[in-house]
């Protein structure tokens, strides 16, 4: 039994850390067509507020909850909305979700 939950836990990891590697293989040009939606109530040419908080810079900051802005937090957040935003877990691919961060990383 012992091992048995053993082996599931090591089965969980690696598909955690598949899709956190997958994660980090965004395309920035594809992230900038996927945005398009964000810039409804997101400015991407500056920090300032428009409905959401301007992402430009984010990765040189916190988040609004006070967190450093990584690619954990960023979709973490992205995936839970709050404040207004709504949740993109069940609207953007993962590979979409993968795009837009590598886009707000050259912000």
């Amino acid at each position: 039994m012992q091992k048995t939950i053993s082996i599931l836990s090591l089965g969980a990891l690696a598909l955690a850390g598949t899709s956190l590697f997958a994660q980090g293989k965004g395309d920035a040009a594809k992230g900038k067509a996927v945005f398009e939606q964000c810039s409804v109530c997101h400015n991407a040419d500056s920090a300032e507020v428009k409905m959401g908080p301007g992402l430009k810079g984010l990765y040189k900051r916190k988040l609004t909850d006070g967190k450093a802005a990584t690619d954990a937090t960023v979709g973490a957040k992205i995936d839970a909305g709050g404040g207004g935003m709504p949740a993109y877990k069940d609207l953007l691919s993962a590979a979409e979700k993968a795009n837009v961060i590598a886009y707000l990383k050259t912000l």
